[in-house]
């Protein structure tokens, strides 16, 4: 079965993460005000990305991930900077 990973743009600048197997279905309910109690307080104004996975479980590892980074680093996937997003994924030393 097939999963997308997508990123929603809200309507107060913020972003929303999510993961489905029904991507039409799911869109349906954010766009609707039912999807999420995120996206029901701040709705989204616009699909900002999607990525489509031969599998759900595929499409949830790369949500749980992309949650995880930084909103620079989002905006930069969602541009397709990918020398940005390398950029910001390099892993910071801390001296000691």
């Amino acid at each position: 079965m097939t999963g997308w990973f997508y990123i929603l743009r809200l309507k107060y600048d913020g972003l929303y993460i999510g993961s489905t197997s029904d991507f039409q279905s799911r869109m349906k309910d954010h766009f609707s005000g039912n999807g999420s109690r995120t996206t029901s307080l701040d709705p989204p104004v616009s699909i900002a990305l999607t990525e489509e996975y031969l599998s759900y479980k595929e499409a949830f590892h790369r949500e749980q991930q992309v949650k995880r980074w930084s909103r620079a680093k989002k905006e930069a996937l969602i541009k397709g900077d990918y020398e940005l997003l390398k950029q910001l994924s390099k892993r910071k030393h801390i001296a000691r």
